[in-house]
């Protein structure tokens, strides 16, 4: 299903159009704010801070972007704090899965991602599971092995219980019949650090949070979640090579205005990143960070998280979440 969702997606941007030229009056007057949800370190900051400065490189607008870190709640309180904002045609959020997944089984996250402004997806992100490169476990099966013996004795860092690597995990427990422990760190970093202190056995990390850690030989992938290998991880299997049988569970990323943000304003940061995403700054991100180039329009973006809520809520159902909406 998360390929056809991607698919789909790609097939609107063909057919979408952009906003009318002749609504493109909205200039920003002041510096933009683009809330993230995690810590600096993290995958959700990573992506803001690079997008604010291929924004700056490539001199696409006439102020300055940048981040900040509401963090608290999973994500809930960024979502909130956009809506504070509303109509605001100056503040920006970075949206991810957990941007989807909180108001479907947290009763108090009623902030829907569909909710607010669409403007772009802009990356589908792939992700490795990772041990120590001193680990006795050579693959995610010795992993699961370990962990249907030792339960709680075997750790996986993680973030927020709503994110990917917690999705994966409850998957992989209901595939496997292993049990483990998910210990959650607000900020990527923290996760890394436990991983290499021996804290904790294992997690699930996008290749731009633990790229140099692998590459200089810190860290060994034992798994990738992707559609296919990655370049430069071409000797490390997908789950379904590696005999798991689970859905691929997406992170798609993007930007999105509070709810209400004028259709100009809409226009002019569609356009912007329109531009961006074309910019040898940004392919040079995507290239070396293993990310798919994923850009829609916000007519698009718009269909696509609604797609995207229902491929989720699917998985949340599979992983044994209790669903409140």
């Amino acid at each position: 299903m998360v390929r056809v969702l991607v698919v789909a997606s790609a097939a609107a941007l063909i057919v979408s159009g952009s906003v009318p030229a002749a609504a493109q009056s909205f200039k920003p007057t002041k510096p933009i704010e683009i809330v993230v949800h995690n810590g600096p370190g993290s995958g959700p900051d990573i992506f803001g801070r690079t997008v604010a400065q291929a924004i700056e490189q490539e001199k696409l607008a006439p102020v300055r972007f940048q981040v900040s870190n509401k963090v608290g709640g999973g994500g809930v309180t960024a979502a909130n704090y956009m809506v504070e904002r509303k109509g605001d045609s100056h503040v920006l959020g970075a949206f991810t899965s957990v941007w989807m997944t909180n108001p479907l089984v947290q009763q108090a996250a009623s902030t829907k991602v569909v909710d607010m402004s669409p403007i772009s997806r802009l990356v589908v992100e792939p992700a490795v599971i990772v041990v120590r490169a001193d680990s006795p476990f050579k693959t995610l099966r010795d992993v699961m092995d370990a962990a249907r013996k030792e339960g709680s004795k075997i750790r996986q860092a993680g973030g927020s219980p709503l994110a990917r690597d917690a999705l994966v995990r409850q998957l992989l427990m209901a595939e496997s019949g292993g049990k483990w422990a998910f210990v959650s760190f607000p900020a990527a970093s923290e996760r890394l650090a436990a991983l290499l202190g021996g804290h904790v056995d294992f997690l699930l990390v996008e290749p731009p949070e633990a790229g140099e850690l692998i590459r200089a030989g810190k860290l060994r992938a034992v798994v990738q979640i992707a559609e296919k290998r990655l370049p430069g991880f071409e000797d490390v299997p997908t789950l379904p090579e590696a005999g798991f049988k689970i859905p691929n569970v997406p992170q798609a990323r993007g930007i999105i205005g509070p709810p209400g943000m004028p259709a100009d304003a809409v226009a002019y940061y569609q356009d912007m990143l329109a531009k961006m995403s074309r910019s040898a700054t940004w392919q040079k991100f995507l290239t070396s960070n293993q990310l798919d180039d994923a850009y829609l329009d916000a007519k698009a973006t718009t269909a696509f998280l609604a797609d995207y809520e229902q491929a989720l809520r699917d998985i949340l159902i599979q992983s044994g979440q209790k669903l409140v909406r």
